[in-house]
């Protein structure tokens, strides 16, 4: 179905439909604002949809289990040592022996 409904828009957007019309990018001005409806519909959609899957993903984590914070820190520390080494970086341990 469709609704005929009267919307104001800026003089920049009136014009930049129009350009999509005359350069053969749309059917009508009418289309052009069809268009941009519908990929902010999908925006939002995928916004939602990666929201309730963080949501669902902070929901699981805080379920645990979890780590004390010297645990933490060790395993942290670790991981940037690696990281560091697999990309030939020089790291603190590095600059401490050399200090």
């Amino acid at each position: 179905m469709v609704v005929k409904i009267s919307v104001s828009i800026s003089d920049q957007q009136a014009e930049y439909a129009r350009r999509q019309v005359a350069e053969g990018r749309a059917s009508s001005t009418s289309a052009v604002i069809q268009q941009a409806l519908e990929a902010k519909r999908r925006e939002d959609e995928a916004f939602e949809a990666e929201k309730e899957a963080f949501v669902a993903m902070l929901e699981e984590r805080a379920k645990g289990p979890f780590l004390e914070l010297p645990e933490f820190r060790q395993r942290v520390d670790q991981m940037i040592e690696r990281k560091t080494q697999e990309r030939g970086l020089e790291s603190d341990t590095d600059r401490k022996r050399r200090a």
